[in-house]
């Protein structure tokens, strides 16, 4: 950026600024700066193409919140959470909503406080129920005198790519089940084949991130409890509920898939999918306080006081929790329910819609969460000259984002596509997706000559088969 010119003061005119006539920094610091005035304008001008957050369909985190959240929010931007002593009321409030977060689970704890923990996103929440069943199992194989250098994870190949990092990091073996044509979430009996006397645990998922489907927990539970006394093991459950956690108990409360069951011992989910608030936080509950560790609480005293901690960050943002507290007291029970439900309602109609069109198949009949996949019809697809990719390319030009992309090992030739709804995507919006849609679809059925990435699906094809279809 060049000099400011003398000139230039706080009453000069945004776009009549020295600042506005340099290219952008992109190596170094500019020499000087400018007013907050342009220095706002100019990230807003370079980011105005990526500013239609209702339009992308392709990520599971909150796009809205009310004024109010936001503005509170925004009032506590430069509030740590970790440093207690300066802001003891902000770990109460996060206690309240571990609290109102385990009720909702149904936790049997009766302890005044239930047993959780905040994360920067259900990734770290994840990390921690994983890291927390991987010690207790440490702990039973030292009292029992037997190796601890062979532990494993068991869960569906449809996996977040958290759970790879987590048995990588702390060299765990992953054993996944791969998703078939008669079976598109974790089957329990192919997962307990999986089991031995090393697994630290198995980790169904609510609201699989590339099917939007829900594993069997209820199934699986009553499964493990059959295998568990049959073998001798206490191989526990951690259920990754990123997405469900905050849509089975307003959707389906009658689902068993939570503390209810037996051998779930911690739930992880994400309070910034549709725990409804900003980016930036996750939530994790044990059953009881006997099912987390006590090395994995940590305690520091050079904050003005002994402080507990358990987390694998320390420095968090408190603005999430107030945001998360805010939209517990805003919405309440019936509140969650209204919003869920409306977002379940539109994604069932998206998928009853693009089920209808003569070029799409459904992946699954059901819409467990907000969010559904499908892919090209197999008949259809033999005389296509197009493909998904096509189509998700064809959606950008009108500022859609929704994703194509190829499944998990076992399925990896299935390309689909996937719509995630959430609050502030609305039947009219559904309607306006839909018709751009159909069009694309149709001006793709006039085209002579098949696309480029036809062209190489069907190069791709010949080298390795026909692609899974059911």
């Amino acid at each position: 950026m060049n000099k400011q010119k003398p000139t230039d003061n706080l009453t000069t005119e945004v776009y009549a600024s020295s600042a506005m006539r340099s290219a952008a920094p992109t190596q170094t610091l500019p020499t000087q700066g400018t007013t907050p005035q342009v220095a706002y304008r100019m990230v807003k001008d370079e980011t105005y193409a990526e500013t239609r957050p209702e339009l992308n369909l392709a990520t599971f985190v909150t796009t809205y919140m009310d004024e109010e959240a936001t503005r509170l929010m925004n009032e506590a931007i430069n509030v740590n959470y970790i440093d207690q002593t300066e802001y003891p009321r902000v770990a109460l409030i996060c206690g309240r909503c571990i609290n109102m977060v385990a009720n909702l689970w149904h936790t049997p704890e009766k302890e005044e406080w239930k047993t959780g923990a905040v994360g920067i996103g259900s990734s770290e929440a994840c990390m921690l129920g994983g890291v927390a069943a991987w010690l207790r199992w440490r702990e039973r194989r030292k009292a029992a005198g037997k190796p601890c250098d062979k532990p494993n994870l068991v869960m569906s190949s449809a996996y977040q790519v958290v759970w790879e990092k987590f048995c990588q990091l702390w060299q765990i073996e992953m054993r996944t089940v791969p998703l078939s044509e008669d079976h598109l979430t974790l089957d329990p009996e192919q997962a307990l084949a999986l089991c031995d006397e090393h697994t630290i645990c198995i980790v169904p998922i609510c609201g699989v991130t590339w099917t939007g489907l829900n594993d069997d927990v209820e199934a699986l539970d009553k499964a493990l409890d059959a295998y568990n006394k049959r073998t001798g093991y206490d191989i526990p459950i951690h259920v990754d509920a990123a997405s469900g956690g905050f849509i089975l108990p307003f959707t389906k409360p009658q689902c068993k898939w939570d503390f209810r069951l037996k051998w779930v011992y911690s739930i992880s989910t994400s309070g910034h999918k549709y725990g409804l608030v900003y980016p930036g936080l996750g939530w994790v509950v044990w059953k009881d306080k006997q099912y987390l560790p006590a090395e994995m609480s940590f305690s520091v005293n050079y904050l003005g006081a002994s402080i507990k901690q358990v987390g694998l960050n320390f420095s968090r943002p408190a603005a999430q929790i107030l945001g998360q507290y805010y939209n517990f007291i805003r919405y309440g029970m019936e509140g969650y329910k209204a919003i869920q439900e409306t977002s379940m309602e539109v994604a069932r109609y998206c998928h009853e819609q693009i089920g209808k069109m003569k070029c799409f198949r459904n992946y699954s009949k059901e819409v467990d969460n907000p969010l559904f996949i499908w892919q090209m019809c197999p008949n259809y697809d033999r005389t296509a000259k197009w493909t998904l990719y096509d189509l998700q390319d064809k959606l950008k030009q009108s500022g859609w984002m929704v994703p194509a992309y190829t499944m998990p090992k076992n399925i990896e030739q299935m390309v689909v596509m996937r719509v995630v709804v959430r609050q502030g995507f609305s039947r009219q919006m559904a309607d306006e997706l839909l018709r751009d849609i159909a069009d694309a679809v149709a001006e793709f059925d006039a085209l002579k000559y098949p696309t480029t990435s036809r062209l190489k699906y069907e190069q791709q094809e010949k080298q390795y088969g026909k692609v899974f279809a059911h």
